[in-house]
């Protein structure tokens, strides 16, 4: 199994391993973008970027297509690109 498909079916695999489990849950899921808010998305991203795991979680977040919160250390903005990225790979691939 890819470490790609391990991170988004084998959840119980990487998540007890998880830096973020050891924070309130709610650090991870600022309402907004500004003030208070982007202060506390900088401090989950400052969690993520230590996190043994990270990476597993932001393939989890993409493949499953978690639309809120702050996973593997990028938001939900960031992972959109990142999603469009793939999107745009894949067709000069097929298109090759």
């Amino acid at each position: 199994m890819d470490t790609e498909t391990h991170a988004t079916w084998n959840y119980d695999y990487w998540k007890p391993r998880a830096l973020c489990s050891e924070f309130d849950a709610q650090l991870f899921f600022p309402v907004g973008v500004t003030g208070d808010a982007e202060a506390q998305i900088n401090r989950a991203k400052s969690v993520c970027s230590r996190c043994p795991v990270s990476m597993q979680c932001l393939e989890f977040a993409l493949r499953t297509n978690q639309e809120y919160g702050i996973w593997g250390g990028r938001d939900e903005e960031e992972r959109r690109v990142i999603r469009r990225m793939r999107r745009q790979n894949r067709k000069l691939v097929a298109a090759s």
